[in-house]
């Protein structure tokens, strides 16, 4: 990616050795920076009804690892679903990455500096770090109930990424791009940014948090990212994946033509940050030290912090997952204050959509907020983590109600996936004492059905690589929708009661149902870790045998003869509606799991 400038910037860097201790490598200017006023209407929103990006599977050798990350969350307050929303996706990517056999490094981590973490500590009678301290162990607490299989989890005051970030920022203050100067502007406190007045709304209020910004004046660092302003036009020209889904690099294209200008890399007032390296009195402003911790991340703990060590480890980033709102700080910033660092550019950067609820934006102040512990407590991870990559088109907004989010949970979960699981079991229990007759692929030959799933199963494939996760998602479904209509046309159930080759046809039959089930299992095991091992288990298998199958064994032929299957137990529970009525009584408005364990709704069997 950006090979010609990634290029050009390391020929500069190594013209232009590093000393940190050289003050002639740093350019001290004292101007007054005023943005001109000019108002206009906020951008509209754009949408697309698909999101597809270039496989990403494809874009590196077999060799080098798939490093994804998902944004530093931000501890002035505990996870939101957003940020669970962002996090689950990242983790159906990356297991689907390993199953292809990939060595995966997930990243994911708290951004614990700037003001509005101390005015947060403040607010609860705490220091900063204590407030980090219990933020983000809140992030790793709902990582751990999400099922969120991480590599690496960063925090910003890890002293090893106060080590990169001091020697990233002197490579770029060698490079000439970090100069002293005055700056007088609008700040928004929530975007920890100065803003351009033509950016705003009515009122200088923030698009972004509706609030008002501050006027401010400050004695700052700055990062001359104008210069990068034609090497990052060229980069995007040649490389118009580094943005996906594609809607979203016409807005950074926009952004780049309106203009680059530099922007304020510290804080004079601000004491919880890591100190510049060439000034005490002043901390790294917030974008310039979480962004590196991208980097630092891939530090081992054993090992003395060092940039280039790191970078060694994994990066360029295959893949940055971010939310829409802070693309501009990924695909802009970012990829000059690495071109300036001499550093390779993220192969990605994929910016998702925003979740409503009920059709309205969610927020305090509506009182109208989903607290994602809740969700889980209330539904499992399972429920949680499916609804959401299954009903957002991944790349645009997507919106939450509890009546279809149980409609659909239910209906492709419990219903489709689980009745079907159950009732084959039960069948083959009754009739061949839970064992298989045969092996699935001698117990398949002439069936289309087998060919009706080997192509979904590929389908899957490509929309997993592409990042359409709700595609994905629906042809791993249809796969137990046609193994419903399967057995729903050949009756086994009659067929066992006619006995003689009829019932040696039955037998068949549910191998070949089972057989799906099994790849069902692997094929969903991104989304529905938990639902899918559950159904590992029942076709007989250890968590071992679970924990190392590979998008391989999605391969049809799995199951043998002789293999003896667990019990028949509902491997998800139907959530019960709310809105039903009991007796002409419309129900409490408090869903709830039945039994707490599945009960699959029975299907006439049998």
């Amino acid at each position: 990616m950006a090979a010609a400038a990634a290029a050009a910037a390391r020929i500069n860097f190594f013209l232009n050795p590093i000393n940190p201790l050289n003050s002639k490598a740093t350019t001290h200017l004292r101007t007054r920076l005023h943005f001109q006023p000019s108002r206009r209407r906020p951008r509209a929103t754009s949408f697309c009804t698909r999101a597809s990006a270039t496989p990403l599977h494809d874009e590196a050798a077999a060799s080098d690892p798939f490093v994804l990350t998902t944004p530093l969350y931000y501890v002035n307050a505990p996870p939101h679903l957003g940020s669970a929303y962002t996090t689950i996706a990242a983790d159906a990517i990356a297991r689907f990455q390993r199953l292809l056999g990939k060595k995966v490094i997930f990243i994911t981590g708290t951004d614990e500096h700037g003001e509005k973490i101390a005015t947060a500590a403040a607010d609860s009678a705490s220091t900063p770090a204590q407030h980090c301290d219990i933020i983000s162990q809140s992030y790793i607490s709902l990582w751990k109930n999400l099922d969120i299989a991480y590599d690496k989890f960063i925090r910003t005051t890890d002293p090893k990424h106060e080590a990169i970030v001091k020697e990233f920022y002197s490579r770029v203050l060698a490079n000439g791009d970090i100069y002293r100067a005055d700056y007088e502007g609008l700040y928004c406190v929530n975007c920890e940014e100065y803003k351009d007045e033509k950016e705003l709304l009515d009122n200088n209020c923030c698009p972004t948090h509706l609030k008002p910004c501050v006027a401010r004046k400050e004695d700052n660092y700055f990062f001359a990212l104008s210069k990068y302003q034609k090497s990052l036009e060229e980069t995007l020209a040649k490389n118009p994946n580094f943005v996906q889904p594609s809607f979203r690099l016409n807005e950074v294209q926009s952004w780049i033509r309106s203009g680059l200008r530099d922007f304020s890399i510290s804080r004079a007032l601000v004491d919880w940050g890591i100190p510049v390296p060439n000034d005490s009195k002043q901390t790294i402003y917030v974008w310039f030290d979480a962004l590196l911790g991208y980097i630092s991340a891939l530090s081992e703990d054993t090992e003395q912090p060092d940039l280039e060590r790191a970078v060694s480890s994994g990066w360029p980033a295959s893949l940055h997952l971010i939310g829409k709102d802070i693309l501009r700080f990924h695909a802009v910033y970012w990829p000059a204050m690495l071109m300036s660092a001499g550093l390779g550019l993220p192969k990605m950067v994929f910016g998702h959509g925003f979740l409503t609820k009920d059709g309205m934006k969610m927020g305090k102040s509506l009182g109208n907020t989903i607290e994602p512990n809740d969700l889980v407590h209330k539904f499992g991870s399972d429920a949680v983590r499916y609804f959401f990559l299954r009903e957002v088109e991944f790349g645009n907004d997507g919106d939450y109600s509890e009546d279809r989010f149980i409609n659909i949970v239910n209906a492709h979960l419990a219903n489709s996936i689980g009745n079907l699981l159950n009732r084959t079991l039960g069948l083959l229990k009754k009739n061949c004492q839970s064992t298989l007759v045969v092996d699935s692929s001698i117990a398949a030959e002439g069936i289309t059905f087998k060919d009706t799933v080997e192509k979904l199963v590929e389908k899957a494939r490509v929309q997993y690589g592409n990042l359409s996760l709700a595609s994905a998602c629906e042809a791993v479904l249809e796969i137990s929708n046609a193994g419903n209509l399967y057995m729903d046309e050949r009756t086994p159930w009659s067929l066992f009661k006619q006995g003689g080759a009829a019932s040696e046809a039955a037998a068949k039959d549910l191998v070949i149902i089972l057989e799906a089930m099994r790849i069902i299992a692997v094929a969903l095991s991104p989304v529905t870790p938990s639902l899918s091992w559950r159904i590992y288990g029942q076709l007989g298998y250890s968590k071992e045998q679970f924990d190392a199958a590979t998008w391989s064994d999605t391969k049809w032929g799995g199951l043998k003869s002789g293999q003896v299957m667990a019990q028949p137990k509902p491997i998800f529970a139907r959530i019960e509606n709310p809105t039903e009525e009991q007796n002409g009584v419309e129900a409490p408005k408090k869903a709830v799991m039945k039994d707490k364990l599945p009960q699959a709704k029975r299907v006439v069997e049998a």
